[in-house]
């Protein structure tokens, strides 16, 4: 997963003039000026157009100066030389709706993404070019980089979109964390990346070109660090600012794996650590994630959900207390720009990995006390007064006087987010299904295909990716008095299929699919065959293709072999090899290719006896659309592995029948110490993605429907419709301190806990301290909170009196219900 470049500034983006984008070894500079940018990653196709003014304008009044975008090569051209920029595949919108925020873009066109999408974002038909090899010095693959490269960069400077003809994009990427993976390709990488940058540069885009995590990154390409800590990273050139274009919010979701979580506090801290040691560009990845709709998800197994826990969430909310404390930062940060980007830098080592950093000015200095320590609160002294900073945290003082921010302490809300029923509908909890099962006969008693080779094929070779689904069958003849035929068979399949069915003579005899990250594995099943013809019918899955690695091109996906039949009886074991028969394939499934999943589909539906935990079987139902303007999702609880369509749109693979493991999760997570994707995690034991997002814009004011494919079996009747808001919100804060509570432009209703003293506990389980306020808090807050949509609380003695708490700081902890 790849971040972005972003920049930042204080210009008017909208204005017409060209902006002079330049850099040196402080700060990306903007018209002379260096700048502190603060940058969020949003991808355009994870969302729909009509959400993107929100997202973009969210981004903005939480701090940010740019958000930054990949360029999805497969997404556009997804058969060569046919292109595809409608919908929310359409760039030229999304940039402009950027502008039109008065915010800057960095425009990560790659063309290599990884982002957990589907082939890294390469179209599959580029590996099938003969003598392919991707990323390295291919000429076929050059030939074809440099062709969509330069296609995007006509497209942006025809609509006058580079900060040098006036438009919001000041940074652009060649190529994508190619230094990670950048060994095994050897010499010809070596010239494979500096080539990237002749050709980039060759494009005269008038704005710096980045490579990030790209040590050596040929002049004059600037080199960027990823990761969840870039504080000390050092740029390859004097002359390169300090950029760190993958600040990772949080971390993507496998299927069968659990949620993923990363603190507000241990995000806060790398930024402000990165920002103290001399960083002036941070990019959040992401900002907002969004939804993997159609088959975009990469991996394989990347799940339909693609919120990262990021500062906004799969839906547009605000993930607070994400959100609201990094904007805090983003504000202190900003307010310091002119310190930061021309300041002397001096430090002091306090020991126990605690020190200031200092930045002066002739006009003043500016202030980071950072503590490194992940156990222990670190007392500083600094010209003649005391500080204390908690354990890995860090403290900005802008007047280095003055406490204005501390990483870890927490001022702002945080949101507890419900889902509520449907109340459209009479009876929310229960649909009217019709249904019709898949039509397989040409493939399970005819073995018929469209093409035959006397091998097994990789999936992407056959398909070119245009489906997830691929029909590998074979017809087998046995002599009556063959000496494989017998009572005790069975049909062997070393597969690297996602997913697996195997049919023998019409009759389903199992199925498995990859576990923990293992996709070579071999089935075997007992199987009946008889003399004569027999039809094998095998049925490959794919769920996302690999993104990531180096030749990840050439990972083997589908069947790959050897296939054969078992044979055993009381003397021997006989083995018939069926790789080198004569294979027939078939792409996709015939209900995809008759489009039932289409509102307008003349084809036949019954609605009498609708089977449950059927496989290959088709469902149907309408829907009202719930009321409001709250994001909407579907709860598909009960099914089992397919895909699913809202009025004709793919909203993504669903597989809730994928349980993770029961362990490994905490209730509390401490946010001291280095975070890893497996810190934090939550969801042990249930459906890795439970409820998926329906974007308003896709449903009708009248009837919606909702159409599943369910390729395991499961029980729809437990399918509904859901709307998601933020139920209640919670502070504890300390005194001194102003604590702002909204509902998201819904009234509070109710004060349901509130005590100023040492109150105990988390949100949605606070209890009261052993000291507490001599004003009744429940009250004060019900007064001036209730009924409003939001409302602002001075938390004081004066406000709440002044409980004996032993010398120990007072806090505020109240649960408000929305």
């Amino acid at each position: 997963m790849v971040s972005l470049r972003f920049i930042l500034c204080c210009l008017l983006v909208g204005s017409s003039y060209a902006t002079i984008v330049s850099h040196d070894g402080r700060a990306i500079t903007i018209d002379g000026h260096r700048r502190v940018l603060l940058s969020g990653s949003i991808h355009y196709p994870r969302s729909t157009p009509e959400m993107w003014p929100d997202l973009i304008k969210k981004s903005k009044e939480g701090g940010l100066d740019a958000i930054e975008t990949y360029v999805f090569w497969n997404a556009h051209e997804p058969t060569r030389r046919q292109y595809d920029f409608s919908g929310k595949l359409d760039l030229i919108r999304f940039l402009k709706t950027i502008k039109d925020e008065g915010l800057y873009g960095v425009l990560r066109i790659g063309p290599y993404a990884c982002a957990e999408w589907n082939y890294g974002g390469f179209p599959v038909w580029l590996h099938n070019i003969p003598e392919m090899v991707f990323r390295t010095t291919n000429k076929a693959f050059m030939d074809e980089m440099q062709n969509f490269t330069t296609m995007i960069v006509d497209m942006v400077k025809k609509e006058k979109l580079f900060a040098s003809q006036g438009g919001p994009i000041i940074l652009a990427q060649i190529e994508n964390e190619y230094g990670n993976v950048m060994g095994p390709y050897g010499e010809a990488g070596k010239t494979y990346i500096k080539w990237c940058a002749n050709m980039a540069q060759a494009l005269n885009v008038g704005v710096p070109w980045i490579m990030c995590q790209q040590n050596d990154a040929p002049q004059p390409m600037l080199n960027t660090c990823n990761g969840f800590y870039c504080d000390n990273f050092k740029p390859n050139n004097p002359n390169t600012p300090k950029m760190w274009t993958e600040n990772w919010t949080g971390w993507f979701k496998q299927w069968g794996g659990k949620n993923p979580h990363r603190t507000t506090e241990d995000v806060a801290y790398s930024v402000a650590k990165f920002f103290q040691r001399g960083g002036t560009f941070n990019n959040y990845y992401m900002y907002h994630g969004g939804t993997n709709f159609d088959r975009t998800a990469g991996g394989p197994y990347i799940t339909t959900s693609y919120d990262y826990d990021a500062p906004l969430d799969e839906y547009g909310n605000l993930n607070q207390p994400k959100y609201g404390h990094l904007k805090k930062l983003h504000d202190v940060l900003h307010s310091m720009e002119k310190t930061l980007t021309y300041g002397n830098i001096s430090t002091i080592d306090f020991g126990k990995s605690a020190s200031a950093t200092i930045y002066t000015t002739g006009e003043g200095s500016s202030c980071f006390f950072g503590n490194g320590n992940e156990n222990s609160d670190a007392k500083i002294s600094f010209q003649g007064k005391s500080y204390v900073v908690p354990a890995w945290s860090v403290t900005i003082l802008p007047d280095c006087k003055t406490e204005a921010y501390n990483t870890a302490k927490i001022t702002t809300q945080t949101s507890m987010m419900v889902k509520k029923p449907n109340k459209a509908e009479d009876d929310p909890s229960t649909l009217k299904w019709s249904w019709r099962p898949e039509n397989m006969d040409d493939f399970l008693l005819k073995g018929k295909g469209e093409s035959t080779k006397t091998q097994l094929v990789d999936q992407k070779v056959v398909s070119n990716d245009q489906s997830d689904y691929l029909w590998y069958m074979t017809t087998v003849k046995f002599r009556k008095r063959d000496l494989v035929l017998g009572k005790n068979m069975t049909l062997r399949i070393n597969s690297t299929a996602h997913v697996l069915h195997a049919f023998v003579n019409g009759k389903h005899i199992g199925n498995q699919h990859a576990e923990n990250e293992k996709f070579h594995y071999v089935f075997e099943k007992d199987a009946k065959f008889k003399s004569g013809r027999n039809v094998i019918s095998l049925l490959s899955i794919t769920v996302g293709l690999q993104n990531y690695g180096s030749f990840f091109e050439s990972v083997p996906t589908g069947i790959t072999g050897p296939i054969s039949i078992i044979g055993r009886n009381s003397d021997e074991t006989i083995v018939k090899d069926l790789s080198a028969h004569k294979w027939s394939y078939k792409t996709g499934l015939n209900g995809f290719e008759n489009q039932l999943f289409r509102t307008e589909s003349p084809s036949k539906w019954s609605a009498e006896s609708v089977p449950l935990n059927r496989s290959m079987t088709w469902y149907k139902a309408t829907f009202k659309a719930p009321f409001g303007n709250d994001p909407v999702v579907v709860d598909l609880l009960g099914l089992g592995k397919g895909t699913a369509w809202v009025n004709g749109n793919n909203i993504g693979r669903y597989w809730p029948a994928f349980i993770s493991s029961g362990d490994g999760c905490s209730v509390k997570c401490n946010y001291r110490g280095a975070y890893h994707a497996e810190k934090c995690l939550t969801g042990c034991g249930e459906p890795t993605q439970r409820w998926y997002h329906v974007p308003r814009s896709f449903l009708n004011a009248g009837d919606n429907t909702l159409v599943l494919f369910e390729e395991m079996g499961g029980n729809p009747s437990l399918v509904n419709f859901q709307t998601t808001r933020v139920g209640s919100v919670c502070a504890n804060v300390y005194e001194k301190n102003v604590i702002e509570l909204s509902c998201d432009r819904k009234p509070i209703s109710a004060i349901k806990f509130a005590s100023f003293g040492n109150p105990d506990g988390n949100c949605g389980s606070f209890e009261k301290g052993t000291c507490e306020e001599i004003n009744n808090a429940v009250d004060i807050l019900t007064q001036e909170c209730v009924g409003k949509e939001k409302c602002s609380i001075d938390v004081s003695t004066e406000k709440f009196g002044a409980p004996d708490c032993g010398g120990a700081a007072r806090r505020l902890a109240v649960e408000a219900i929305c």
